[in-house]
């Protein structure tokens, strides 16, 4: 279905084009009605990428794409939709596609880089990093400068781009908790929790941050929870995180009593704990 916007712009075109004499009439309503095709075409592209199921997304840049080899937009709308649909390693070769064209932009290689790394090719992430000049300064490439510079272990240079890509973003939690992860990773529990709480304070619902912040605090052996937003069963969850920080640890005893805890906790039946606590009692 086409949007209202769509009808009163064709409208108007033909409006403008009434004028015309017979013969040269024709070719313009048809340019001007190409023109406004185009334009329905991207508020579709943005429509399917934004709000649309992913699978169906996919098929329509598929079919959009093949209809119309040429258009760069529509090969990278193809791109997008297939990492968002979590077909890695189809989104590859489709964004490397997207940056064989002389239309590319320094944002298509970041977007390259970024599905090598889903991809697990870290080596040639880096090569499309490298290639791309410096005052390209965006968060989304320092923030995959830092996770590149993390799988080579160059702590320095990973701080670095994690610090640039915080001060590049109004919504840094996500970067923070991998900030966090990597110090937690790297030994440094202490300056992880740190980081988790700060993840938190920036999104609340972000669970993955506090489920590492447990694990932060469980390192250093601080086995209560944090004062953090949470629901009942978020509650539970963290504590059987706390429980097996505390039985790897060596603590069983205290893990022990972590899972009874989450047991009594959960509004319903909590099957990890359960296991947890009958393989200790086995």
């Amino acid at each position: 279905m086409r949007h209202p916007f769509t009808v009163a712009l064709c409208a108007a075109a033909l409006g403008a084009l009434a004028g015309c004499d017979a013969p040269s009439g024709g070719n313009e309503v048809d340019r001007a009605l190409a023109d406004i095709d185009v334009v329905d075409e991207t508020n579709l592209s943005d429509v399917m990428l934004s709000a649309a199921d992913p699978a169906e997304a996919v098929r329509y840049f598929q079919r959009a794409a093949q209809q119309n080899p040429d258009r760069l937009d529509l090969k990278r709308g193809l791109a997008k939709s297939l990492v968002r649909a979590g077909r890695t390693t189809e989104a590859v070769p489709a964004w490397e596609r997207v940056t064989a064209d002389e239309g590319a932009t320094h944002a298509d290689g970041v977007a390259f880089a970024d599905a090598l790394i889903r991809a697990g090719d870290w080596a040639r992430a880096e090569e499309v990093l490298d290639a791309i000049p410096p005052t390209h300064e965006t968060f989304r490439r320092y923030r995959l400068e830092a996770m590149v510079a993390d799988a080579n272990e160059e702590w320095e240079t990973a701080d670095s781009f994690y610090e640039t890509a915080v001060g590049l973003t109004t919504q840094p939690a996500g970067v923070l908790n991998n900030w966090g992860y990597s110090k937690l990773t790297r030994g440094a529990p202490a300056e992880a929790e740190r980081l988790f709480a700060q993840a938190i304070r920036q999104d609340p619902e972000l669970f993955t941050a506090k489920n590492n912040l447990v694990l932060a605090r469980g390192a250093q052996g601080k086995y209560t929870l944090p004062v953090i937003p949470m629901t009942q069963t978020e509650r539970a969850q963290l504590l059987h995180t706390l429980g097996l920080s505390a039985v790897k640890r060596g603590d069983v005893a205290t893990g022990e009593g972590l899972f009874r805890d989450a047991l009594e906790t959960h509004p319903q039946y909590y099957e990890p704990a359960a296991r947890s606590l009958a393989a200790l009692e086995d």
